[in-house]
């Protein structure tokens, strides 16, 4: 075995995962999750561009009756299995889900003239292949109209792959999504987009080899695709709960649910049907409330609320409710049961973290403290597989208290690499720290080893000793994990440790920044723009001819500023006196040029960009003052 493979899992961990209770309703959610399969995607595999995107294959270690193996949490090992289930799946009359294919489910139902589909999936090619399953299982429909639930990147990524931009613009395709939905997945994916990205690299570990001793499952879903996703903006959004809309002859009474799993999120229930759509507020696992790939935090207490919200509601009318992850829950009772659990968990982990934390207890201490209650402990869908307790509390006390604790001792605290440099120093040299974090690995504390060897490695990255124990004690904590984002997480830690940081180039602007305002692009370079770069004052209106939208944007204060010239209201549309440059393009290039401040000038020189006044130099150094994200170090300086 060479020092860069991936170890076996040690006596300890061995012991722990065999002490792991797993008495879950097995029957119950293999039934459900199997039910109504009517037919698989031929081979299994979705290509784009001769690579693959998705291969059902890579987790054919799943699909056996063989036990758990000592390297991966039994509990995460059944949720594997679970999600290992793939095809097209009739949930209902008319309503058929494809799963397997993504981490997240797409939803086709028979309306009067065409597919009413809900949540698009990640990729353009995982959804293309899903319409394709559909259509040839189920007969031809044209896509009438697409619903997405909320403002996460996999439930709306892939409607390139059901739909084009023409047929939205020429009104054939209706798109519906909850308020604020296009400013939420612009925030979430593009201003902190780079480092996100990054991080999801650790969340869902696509870059881990599938196995036992890698990659086993998302939580979620099997894994996360690797292909192109995009974003269409939305036709018509739902702005409060018990708006109805007839989609396509199909019945719908919406419920808003603003920061709960989403910023932006709702559900639906279609009366005609007795069908409930929970989007991913109900799903069969303990949720985020934040996750590790970085996101805001979400509100428990909302979230439990509007489940509460939902039972009293439709609860009663419901015979059936599905979501956008996993499989659905069928019966009034169970379904009932189901959502009022789930309304419980969340509310327990918000009001027993204020408790403590009104005790004087830290988010450190509480996150230690509290477990789930026996009363959960025999319902698999309010397990750890994707978000944790830990985690979770930590969240609830960071929404009302913030990053800090109250200990003047942490108001303040030393940047990461400055601290370990003495941290190593008072302990006695690294070679003084590697000792000891071998005896604790030898004993099986592997937090303490991965804890103080973080130390060392920041103090010093070339530090081979100290980079192969940490990967080696992040590699059993990660086989230990319930979790499957803290298993990924820490099998890429180890992965960086053993092979260097990831390099994977520059952060390009996202595909779904075809489908922003003008202002969501002003933002978007508001986040990049480096006021060392830059003159100290500047006024620039960028006028953007496919939007009709004329901006004005003003830099002083190392900060810009934006308002909407073309917009009615006092002095709105007033422009300053004195103006440094006009210029005149589309959201296309627009685009274009954030990305590449060097396509600035040919594109003026061609005529794609008409400078109506002034100095254009105002803008091309604007431009030329916006970073370049490249890929960002997380397990080293």
């Amino acid at each position: 075995m060479s020092d860069l493979d991936p170890r076996p899992a040690t006596g300890f961990t061995e012991a722990a995962n065999s002490a792991a209770i797993v008495d879950f309703d097995d029957e119950v959610d293999f039934a459900a999750a199997q039910r109504g399969l009517i037919a698989q995607l031929p081979g299994g595999r979705v290509g784009q561009a001769g690579n693959a995107v998705w291969d059902v294959a890579s987790h054919d270690f799943l699909r056996t009756d063989d036990p758990p193996p000592p390297s991966v949490h039994p509990g995460l090992w059944r949720q594997g299995r679970l999600n290992s289930n793939h095809g097209l799946f009739e949930v209902a009359d008319g309503v058929w889900q494809a799963r397997g294919y993504d981490i997240s489910n797409i939803t086709f139902m028979a309306a009067d003239d065409g597919w009413l589909i809900i949540d698009p999936l990640t990729t353009e090619a995982t959804a293309a292949a899903c319409l394709a399953l559909a259509n040839d299982t189920l007969g031809t429909r044209p896509v009438s109209a697409v619903i997405y639930t909320h403002s996460h990147v996999d439930h709306f990524g892939g409607v390139l792959g059901v739909t084009s931009e023409e047929a939205v613009t020429a009104g054939d395709v209706r798109i519906i999504a909850p308020d604020g939905f296009l400013e939420e997945a612009v925030k979430e994916n593009g201003h902190a987009g780079p480092i996100m990205s990054r991080r999801a690299l650790f969340q869902f570990g696509p870059l881990l080899a599938p196995g036992p001793r890698g990659q086993v499952d998302a939580g979620l879903g099997q894994a996360l695709p690797l292909g192109a996703n995009n974003l269409l903006a939305p036709t018509e959004t739902i702005a409060a709960t018990g708006e109805e809309l007839t989609v396509d002859g199909i019945r719908i009474v919406f419920q808003n649910t603003p920061d709960a799993e989403a910023p932006s999120e709702m559900n639906f229930f279609f009366p005609d049907k007795s069908l409930l759509c929970l989007a991913e507020n109900c799903t069969h696992n303990l949720h985020n409330l934040y996750p590790i790939r970085g996101a805001q935090t979400r509100d428990a207490l909302a979230w439990s609320k509007y489940l509460q919200e939902a039972l009293v509601m439709w609860g009663d009318h419901t015979d059936i409710c599905f979501a956008s992850h996993h499989w659905p829950r069928f019966g009034r009772e169970d379904a009932k049961a189901f959502i009022a659990m789930q309304r419980d968990v969340y509310r327990w982990m918000h009001d027993q973290t204020l408790r403590l934390a009104n005790h004087g207890h830290t988010p450190d201490e509480i996150a230690d403290e509290l477990t789930l209650p026996e009363c959960f402990s025999h319902q698999s869908h309010v397990q750890g597989y994707y978000g944790t307790v830990s985690h979770n509390v930590r969240s609830v006390y960071n929404r009302y208290l913030g990053w800090y604790d109250g200990n003047p001792a942490n108001l303040h605290p030393l940047p990461p690499v400055e601290a370990a440099g003495r941290y190593v120093e008072m302990m006695g040299g690294a070679d003084n720290v590697i000792a000891g974090a071998r005896r604790a690995y030898d004993e099986g504390d592997y937090r303490w080893v991965a804890q103080v060897l973080n130390h060392v490695i920041f103090d010093d990255p070339t530090n081979q000793t100290a980079r192969r124990l940490s990967a080696d004690a992040m590699e059993q904590l990660g086989y230990q994990s319930e979790s499957a984002t803290w298993r990924n997480s820490y099998l890429m830690g180890a992965f960086e440790l053993r092979h260097g940081s990831l390099q994977l180039g520059r952060a390009r602007q996202p595909a779904m920044a075809k489908a922003m305002t003008g202002e969501l692009l002003i933002d978007a370079m508001g986040v990049r723009f480096n006021p060392a770069g830059y003159r100290d004052a500047a006024t620039m209106i960028w006028r953007i001819t496919d939007l009709g939208e004329d901006h004005l944007l003003e830099v002083s204060n190392h900060a810009i500023s934006q308002r909407r010239l073309d917009e009615v209201g006092p002095d709105w549309s007033a422009e300053p006196d004195e103006v440094d440059v006009t210029l005149s393009l589309d959201r296309a290039t627009m685009v274009t040029i954030i990305d590449e401040a060097e396509s600035f000038g040919p594109l003026v020189d061609d005529g794609t960009i008409t400078i109506e006044s002034g100095d254009a130099a105002v803008a091309a150094e604007f431009l030329a003052a916006l970073d370049v994200f490249q890929t960002a170090n997380i397990i080293e300086p």
